[in-house]
């Protein structure tokens, strides 16, 4: 009989361990971390900012562009970097509450159903990118390119800021984990939303979601 309860107890605990909650951010179309242990979400720091092109001595010393949060340090700290992963939602997926609607719809070809959750079927992993950003003079910055420039005023390299990969699971339509592929060190990151509207496409404009992590 003891033998018996040790085998149920154990395996309850195995299946209570494997169990996930994803709780609802309050906001959509942006980037929540989660805590997995407690199975709560935090929102993280959120700037909206336009791609910003320097040069240096008129090219000759060099050139950069990238986007920039005010601040070296962000107001949103986290800890434990192998427990944490992040959510993004789109919202709940419409609706149809018009029956006289979906009659002409279908009269027309058209599924409602397939309307359902328009708009949230592609994953964010074409449109979210997580850098690891630099810090310089009270600021964080994110760098698409430094060029070097010529010698002897420039470097040696042309480089960018480090990007920091990440899996996409589906927890259900319009609500996705981002699984970090391996522990994040101590530092400063932001995870880049680029803009989808017309405008923002050619403004180079990015939704910015920052984040400190500490040891």
């Amino acid at each position: 009989m003891k033998k018996l309860l040790s085998i149920f107890t154990t395996l309850f605990l195995a299946l209570a361990a494997s169990g996930q909650t994803y709780p609802v951010p309050e906001f959509s179309n942006e980037v929540y971390c989660l805590r997995k242990e407690s199975s709560k979400v935090v929102r993280l720091e959120k700037v909206t900012a336009k791609v910003e092109t320097k040069t240096k001595m008129g090219g000759i010393g060099g050139a950069e562009n990238g986007y920039v949060m005010e601040g070296d340090r962000s107001s949103v700290r986290l800890t434990g970097g192998a427990n944490i992963s992040f959510v993004f939602t789109t919202g709940a997926a419409v609706q149809s509450t018009n029956p006289a609607a979906d009659s002409t719809m279908r009269a027309n070809g058209i599924d409602p159903a397939m309307l359902q959750g328009a708009g949230i079927a592609t994953d964010p992993s074409g449109s979210i990118t997580l850098y690891r950003s630099e810090t310089s003079k009270g600021q964080r910055k994110i760098y698409l390119m430094k060029t070097p420039g010529m010698l002897p005023f420039g470097g040696k390299k042309i480089k960018s800021s480090v990007q920091m990969g990440f899996s996409v699971k589906k927890i259900k339509d319009g609500y996705w984990e981002l699984v970090l592929d391996k522990k994040l060190p101590a530092g400063e990151y932001i995870f880049l939303m680029a803009s989808t509207s017309a405008m923002g496409m050619v403004t180079g404009s990015a939704t910015l979601f920052a984040f400190g992590l500490d040891e």
